[in-house]
Formats: C-alpha cells, sequence, structure tokens
C-alpha cells in the first residue's frame, strides 16, 4: 500500500499527498515562502521556529543539502510542504536529499499536495495553524490540533537561541561586535567577518551590563521567531544599550527597538517571506529587493520623534528600517545577510561598519 500523508488545517481543510522525511507528527503555523531556491537555508532559519513551511516554487530539492548551505545548528522548521520533492538530486555539492535530511533531523515533509491551492488559502485567510500527520483520519487529526499550543502564544527565542556565548571570525579583526541572539543567521556572522569585524553571539537573555563588559564597538540584535510583544525582558536589555554603543536590529530585533522607541507591534495577514519584496531606502531614495521572512511589523504612530522611518516596503507601507537622530541606533525588518535570497543590501553591513568608526572618532 502506498504511504499517504495528510496536511489539516485548523479551518478543516485537508490536503493529502506522499510522506517524506520523518513519519512523525507535527504541528504548527503554516506559512508559505516565494522563494525559487535556498530551501535549505530557509529550513535552518530560526525564524521558522515553530512553523510549518510550504514553499510556493513546485520543485523542491533538486540540488540536494550540504553542510555549507546550513543557517543554525539544526532544521528549525516543525514541518515542511513541498509540490514535489526531487529523490535524485544533481549538484557537484550535493551530500544528501532533502528526503533524507529532514529524516536525520526528525522533521516529517509531505509532497504531492496542491501548494498554490494552500498559498492562495493562506493568502486570503491569512496564516493558520495546521498539523502533519499520518496515521490519523482528518477529523482526528482537526480535533487534535485544536488542543495544541498556538504560535502566538509561544516564545520561541529560547528555543533557537545560543546555549553559551562563542566567538566567530578573525580575532585580529579591526572592530568586535557583540550579537545578541534571537535566533540569529549564520550568514549574518560571515557578512560581519567580511567587513572587517569579529563576533561574539551571547545568549537572549544577557543582561546589558554582561554585553557592555565585553568591550563591543557594536552590537547586533538579531532576527528570530515569535511575536516581539513576548519579549519584554529583551526590550528592556536593548533599551540599556541605546546611548552606549552603536546598535544594529534586524527583523525581530528591529522590531525589540521599536518597542523601545514607543512603537506597538501587529501581526501582519500572512507576513512577508521570500527572496523578492522591494524595499525603498530614504536615504537614497534607491529601491532594494530585500529577502523576508517574518509575520510581524512596527507600527509607527507612538514612535519617538527621535527615531525616523529610513526604509519602507513597496508592497504594502509598512515599516522595514528606522534610524535614531541622535544616538547611533539603525534598525531593518528584512534580512540583509540574504540566505536565501539576493545580495542588494550587504550595503547596510558597511554602513554599521561607519557608524562604528563614527562612534569610535568621537
Amino acid at each position: 500500500m502506498t504511504e499517504k500523508a495528510l496536511l489539516v488545517l485548523e479551518d478543516g481543510a485537508w490536503f493529502e499527498g506522499k510522506p517524506f522525511g520523518a513519519r512523525t507528527r507535527a504541528h504548527g503555523e503554516v506559512v508559505f515562502t516565494t522563494a525559487m531556491t535556498g530551501y535549505q537555508e530557509a529550513l535552518t532559519d530560526p525564524s521558522f521556529a515553530g512553523q510549518i513551511l510550504v514553499m510556493t516554487y513546485p520543485l523542491i530539492g533538486n540540488y540536494g543539502v550540504c553542510d555549507a548551505d546550513v543557517e543554525s545548528r539544526h532544521v528549525q522548521v516543525r514541518g515542511f510542504v513541498v509540490r514535489e520533492v526531487c529523490d535524485e538530486p544533481s549538484h557537484w555539492r550535493g551530500e544528501a536529499t532533502v528526503d533524507r535530511y529532514l529524516a536525520e533531523a526528525g522533521v516529517p515533509g509531505i509532497a504531492g499536495v496542491d501548494t498554490r491551492a494552500i498559498t492562495r488559502r493562506l493568502r486570503s485567510g491569512g496564516v493558520l495553524m495546521g498539523t502533519i500527520t499520518f496515521d490519523e483520519t482528518p477529523e482526528e487529526a482537526l480535533a487534535r490540533l485544536r488542543e495544541m499550543p498556538r504560535y502566538e502564544n509561544t516564545d520561541f527565542v529560547p528555543w533557537v537561541s545560543a546555549r553559551r556565548p562563542y566567538p566567530w571570525g578573525d580575532p585580529a579583526a579591526r572592530r568586535h561586535v557583540v550579537v545578541l541572539d534571537l535566533g540569529v543567521k549564520y550568514n549574518i556572522l560571515r557578512c560581519l567577518e567580511r567587513v572587517g569585524c569579529r563576533s561574539t553571539v551571547v545568549p537572549w537573555d544577557t543582561p546589558a551590563a554582561d554585553i557592555m563588559d565585553l568591550r563591543p564597538d557594536g552590537v547586533l540584535i538579531s532576527p528570530g521567531p515569535g511575536d516581539p510583544a513576548l519579549l519584554d525582558s529583551v526590550t528592556k536589555t536593548a533599551a540599556a544599550l541605546v546611548g552606549k554603543t552603536p546598535i544594529f536590529g534586524i527583523c525581530l530585533g528591529h522590531q525589540v527597538l521599536g518597542r523601545v522607541f514607543g512603537a506597538t507591534t501587529f501581526k501582519l495577514k500572512f507576513g512577508h517571506r521570500g527572496a523578492n519584496h522591494p524595499v525603498r531606502d530614504a536615504a537614497t531614495g534607491r529601491v532594494h529587493i530585500t529577502a523576508q521572512n517574518h509575520g510581524y511589523a512596527v507600527d509607527g504612530d507612538g514612535l519617538s520623534a527621535d527615531v525616523e522611518v529610513s526604509h519602507v516596503h513597496l508592497n504594502d507601507g509598512t515599516i522595514e528600517g528606522l534610524r535614531h537622530r541622535r544616538e547611533p541606533v539603525m534598525t531593518i525588518q528584512y534580512h540583509s545577510e540574504a540566505s536565501p535570497g539576493p545580495w542588494d543590501n550587504m550595503y547596510l553591513f558597511d554602513r554599521f561598519v561607519a557608524l562604528m568608526e563614527e562612534v569610535a572618532a568621537r
């Protein structure tokens, strides 16, 4: 008998397909990404923790997986949904199939489903909780799903953050950046290294005083998963750092700093996830195509007068960046490090270095 798997959504819709990866149940918030490549980077992106990821591009796995493309210490998604999964990848760096990769990670996948229909449902009604199952009827899976914790009520940052501090980069580098790890991707650390910085990555609950004891030239508050409104302690840490050192907030780090400066945050209908989002940089007027992965955004109504909006999403007008008028603080809502996505936004790491150089020269 051919194996079957089900993706069941909280609104009662369900989709039958073929299992791959681990043969286990999983539940989470079902989201989609529009990136055409970079599925391994997406699978290992901590910002996808607690979520079941739907790929809108129909063929996944054609170039396999390899250690060089991981963005964290393990697979972060709860489940993986694709139209077609490739069983015979072809690439000189390929080391395994997606099927084997997920099986070893204990993460289930489902293939052969109508990912376009799923995406249209999420775009119309908003993101939904869902479950992947192999041994239940749709009705049984739905009943179980309704008893499971909801994504928006869970703080995933402690699960994805570093357990202890660790270094990255050349110890002799000119500048030292402390990275407050809310779910950092490795390519952020690689990008800092490329612009002449060494990093010390510290856990999410590291006090501001301990961060300053490391004598940073700047602090980067990283991306990560979940609702920023659950991160009051991180917000207090960020507030204590303002005025003491240059700060760069990316994605969840941007939202945390937005809260520091008086703003609130809100949940987007279906989020921004993919490698093709247009953002205008107010400083230059240029439009950059950006990689994004977030379900929440900053509401600018309560922002301090000392803070200005530096970047805007051209599709929906949401805030994509902030700049403090007096303090050396800059933020962006998107992923300047790409992985996956275009490299248009690497200039922001140079801008952060320039901010540190300016403060050091005072």
